[in-house]
């Protein structure tokens, strides 16, 4: 009789060598050599009713040959190149473009799309739809909307950075225009208004003695979409007043003309937030904007003495109307001219009067131009200076 022990090892041995069979290996790998890495993507409309789909595609090191290497303006090799094929879709551009690669495509690294701006004003639905849809594209992907051809723009060879791609992307850091990744342009097209605004960009001239691609693009202004079509564009300016509106201002400079005095004073705003109070009476439906900053100051070219109590207030209801005046002017312009509301007024209803907004929501179009929009401004001087 074989011994209890024995047949224990060998049941654990034969299980062993089971497991072993179902062990998945790298049957499935893909070497990085084998990839087309795509850095950044463009699209731009062509003729009959076909779209140019470009794309910037970055070479690893090692990756590609000597030749295929551009030397940008500061010397230093740029191991990326631009490829570009029209469809009818953006499906069927991807497909003719992969005939021009001898690499797979790969579609993950893709962190800034570029539309151009005739195609924006066809309408962008269906092809943020595909985007959200396809499995390796990005969700947080930068979206742009540009002056010039995509394709123009991602030929472009940054001085600095690597490639345009990087550019962007750093300039959406600094938070000098609107920063708005695909999902959170999905979410605008079916939000109540379904409005939206996206950064705009445009081709930087370069330096004098510079070629012509030795530039970047840089965000000059937002785009203003009725629906999911383009409708127009506004400057930095406004776009400062539509960032405190959409409670989106982090970094912002306020410079002041104080009365009675020369000179200017500057002050960096260090904390911002704001909140939408929605409010329906008579028939009337009004919007109450609360803000509140606080701030630096960090230059004084004028002879008021910032440590005083007074001037300290007088500089704080100054910085106050400057706040009131950046907001106003984009009301004029994005909600009296476009129409579009960009800022939230829709939804700032919805959550409050769900009933009321239930029964209005087919008419909104009509209510939103005349939504009367006050101000309650609360702006805080923190800190004066190195010295005084």
């Amino acid at each position: 009789m074989i011994p209890q022990q024995i047949i224990k090892k060998s049941a654990l041995a034969i299980l062993f060598i089971f497991t072993v069979l179902f062990l998945s290996a790298c049957w499935d790998r893909e070497e990085v050599n084998d990839l087309a890495l795509v850095t950044a993507t463009g699209i731009d409309k062509k003729a009959n009713n076909k779209i140019e789909l470009s794309v910037l595609v970055f070479i690893p090191k090692g990756g590609g040959s000597q030749q295929s290497m551009d030397i940008n303006s500061s010397g230093n090799s740029s191991n990326v190149l631009v490829r570009s094929a029209e469809g009818t879709t953006i499906a069927d551009a991807m497909s003719k473009l992969q005939e021009k690669l001898p690499r797979t495509i790969f579609w993950g690294d893709s962190e800034v799309f570029i539309f151009n701006e005739a195609l924006a004003k066809d309408g962008i639905r269906d092809h943020i739809d595909f985007i959200m849809r396809h499995p390796q594209l990005r969700e947080r992907g930068e979206i742009f909307v540009s002056k010039q051809k995509a394709k123009d723009i991602l030929e472009l060879m940054p001085p600095l950075e690597r490639d345009l791609s990087e550019v962007l992307n750093e300039l959406v850091q600094h938070k000098v225009g609107m920063d708005v990744t695909t999902k959170k342009l999905a979410q605008m097209l079916i939000s109540d208004s379904g409005d939206c605004a996206l950064p705009w960009i445009k081709i930087l001239p370069p330096e004098k003695g510079k070629k012509q691609e030795q530039t970047i693009a840089y965000i000059t202004g937002t785009a203003i979409f009725k629906k999911d079509k383009m409708v127009g564009v506004i400057d930095s300016s406004v776009t400062r007043g539509v960032l405190w509106l959409r409670d989106e201002i982090r970094l912002a400079i306020v410079t002041i003309n104080p009365p009675h005095t020369e000179g200017y004073i500057s002050v960096n705003l260090t904390q911002a937030s704001s909140k939408l109070m929605p409010k329906i009476k008579n028939g009337k439906w009004k919007i109450t904007l609360q803000a509140e900053s606080n701030s630096d100051i960090v230059q004084n070219t004028t002879k008021l003495d910032v440590s005083n109590p007074e001037v300290g207030k007088m500089i704080e209801k100054q910085v106050n109307k400057a706040i009131e005046n950046r907001m106003r002017l984009a009301l004029k312009h994005v909600q009296k001219d476009m129409k579009a509301d960009v800022f939230g007024f829709a939804e700032a209803f919805h959550r409050k009067y769900p009933d009321r907004w239930n029964k209005e929501k087919n008419h909104w179009d009509k209510i939103f131009p005349n939504v009367e929009v006050s101000f309650q401004i609360k702006s805080k001087i923190r800190r004066q200076g190195m010295s005084s």
